[in-house]
């Protein structure tokens, strides 16, 4: 019902002219304000949230659903940076001023918060540099942070800093939720292939307090994971949602483009193709099943299940837009059919939180090899 809820609700309020309309106007949040109170509107917001703040606590299946549909359409929105892993640190890590300031507001559609980790070409949450230096009773942070998604809009961001250690070194490394407004802290917005923007944050000795901290001092990887493990999974559901849709329009293109006399769809080595990429939705779409129900037992343990459906699921991704294209034939390159669109934010959602080749190598090493 929640899925069904969802399709039609992203096919009216969100179809893909939407996406087109925010690119061709330059719409510099990257999405529409009023589209995203509506899904507050619907609980989408609150997915997450327990519901003794406010929420639904529908836990990580339902939110999975929830970005499948959102890939269908290309639907933009804060929905998991802040209802899917701003949700996930607070509510298990927040601290109970936090949990009261954050949780409701979030459930709402009141408050959009970014989660800033990254700060080199490739993602690796280990090699965290942004240095936390004792300041008082707090910290100044130094550093950068890079593809900070949302983190041009948002009204709290969490911090990935290096409070002890070096680069690389598990231990060592915390999370602060900080107001974007903090001196000495910069925001740059950057244009991203897929229309949406993210942020350039520069820290140059920004002042945190020990009430900023989320979570434990110098062992904040763990929570930091689960906070990714959170996206990730939302990525890999909504990766499979745009895979099923990119493959949707080209079956029907197959049945009605004609070429020798006949639609192409009716030539078997196309017959093949499509099969084969129906074949691999359909297993992208087992593995994100399977983590998602993973994170909903048990959030800490489900590393290896979603990096597998990240990984699937961005490969599928990826054969689904490049089949597409070429099966489009010359107008699948062009600007004036949707499938391009398709192509480039599957691109930007396959990279984010670590690619395929980053999520296969964690499960190797998980298995041994």
């Amino acid at each position: 019902m929640l899925q069904d809820a969802a399709r039609g609700f992203v096919q009216e309020k969100s179809p893909v002219a939407s996406l087109r309309k925010l690119r061709d106007q330059h719409v510099a949040d990257g999405f529409d304000r009023a589209l995203w109170r509506d899904m507050a509107d619907m609980g989408w917001a609150g997915v997450l949230v327990p519901e003794e703040a406010g929420g639904l606590g529908f836990g990580y299946v339902g939110a999975g659903l929830i970005c499948e549909e959102m890939g269908r359409t290309l639907a933009a929105s804060p929905f998991l940076s802040t209802a899917v892993m701003a949700a996930t640190a607070l509510s298990r890590a927040g601290t109970p001023a936090q949990k009261d300031r954050w949780l409701p507001a979030i459930a709402a559609g009141e408050a959009i918060i970014a989660t800033a980790v990254d700060e080199g070409r490739k993602h690796n949450p280990a090699k965290t540099a942004l240095k936390a230096e004792a300041s008082g009773n707090g910290f100044k942070l130094s550093g950068e942070k890079i593809q900070v998604a949302d983190g041009h809009v948002a009204d709290a961001i969490l911090v990935a800093a290096r409070t002890a250690g070096t680069p690389g070194e598990k231990d060592g490394i915390s999370l602060f939720l900080i107001d974007p407004k903090t001196r000495g802290l910069s925001t740059e917005r950057v244009a991203t292939l897929d229309s949406r923007g993210a942020a350039r944050l520069t820290f140059d000795d920004v002042q945190v307090t020990g009430a900023d901290l989320v979570g434990e001092l110098d062992q904040g990887l763990g929570l930091i994971e689960i906070v990714l493990g959170a996206g990730r999974a939302g990525l890999a559901a909504e990766l499979t949602g745009n895979a099923q849709e990119t493959f949707g329009r080209t079956v029907a293109y197959l049945r009605e483009r004609k070429q020798f006399g006949r639609t192409i769809g009716a030539f078997q080595a196309l017959q093949h193709r499509a099969a084969h990429l129906f074949c691999e939705i359909e297993i992208a779409r087992s593995a994100v099943l399977s983590a998602l129900q993973a994170l909903d037992r048990d959030p800490a343990d489900a590393a290896l299940s979603v990096s597998l459906a990240k990984a699937k699921a961005a490969d599928v991704a990826r054969l689904a837009a490049q089949e597409a294209i070429q099966m489009h034939g010359g107008i699948g390159m062009t600007d004036a059919i949707d499938i391009g669109l398709f192509a480039k934010r599957m691109q930007v959602a396959a990279e984010l939180y670590g690619d395929a080749d980053f999520h296969a190598d964690r499960v190797a090493l998980a298995r041994g090899f």
